[in-house]
């Protein structure tokens, strides 16, 4: 791949790697860094990348596979000595980047509000492939590729998360 087809992929993926990063951070200051991060990594690896090979999923992979690491690190730091200091600024961050998503979707109705909110709470092995299915339009092959699991295992974890989202949504719904 060549930088000028690079940034074709820029252009035509670009907003759909950053609402990814939303997806995936829920902080703002943190979607900005991954997706920076995420075309910094394409531009190492340029060459790997085929125009004819669905770049927006191989670009997903990179994002999905940095954001991981990020968190690996964040564990292990965790682990081996707390760093009380930090944290408190990643909950600052956290409240001034929730506020910020918030005020985007002023304009969004109660129920997609409640559902995303639901599709947040999930573990990450149900909450990705949610997001990359319905929000990325991925197919289960595709998904199982950037996952690196067999296409039944995508197909068992939408089915699991959509149930799990069902009961919790009737329990909502049903509290109303």
């Amino acid at each position: 791949m060549s930088i000028e087809e690079l940034e074709v992929c820029i252009n035509t993926y670009g907003k759909d790697i950053y609402t990814f990063c939303k997806q995936l951070t829920c902080n703002l200051t943190e979607v900005e860094d991954l997706y920076q991060d995420t075309f910094l990594k394409a531009v190492e690896i340029m060459k790997d990348i085929h125009m004819d090979q669905n770049p927006k999923s191989y670009l997903l992979s990179i994002t999905l596979r940095i954001w991981k690491n990020k968190k690996r690190k964040y564990a292990w730091r965790q682990r081996i000595a707390r760093m009380e200091r930090w944290i408190e600024e990643k909950q600052k961050n956290n409240v001034t980047g929730v506020t910020s998503f918030l005020e985007e979707r002023v304009l969004a109705n109660e129920e997609k509000n409640i559902v995303e909110r639901e599709v947040k709470k999930l573990n990450d092995k149900y909450r990705i492939p949610i997001y990359l299915y319905y929000m990325e339009d991925l197919s289960f092959n595709e998904i199982a590729k950037l996952l690196k699991i067999p296409e039944g295992t995508v197909k068992s974890r939408l089915h699991k998360a959509r149930k799990i989202l069902k009961d919790k949504l009737e329990v909502i719904y049903f509290e109303e």
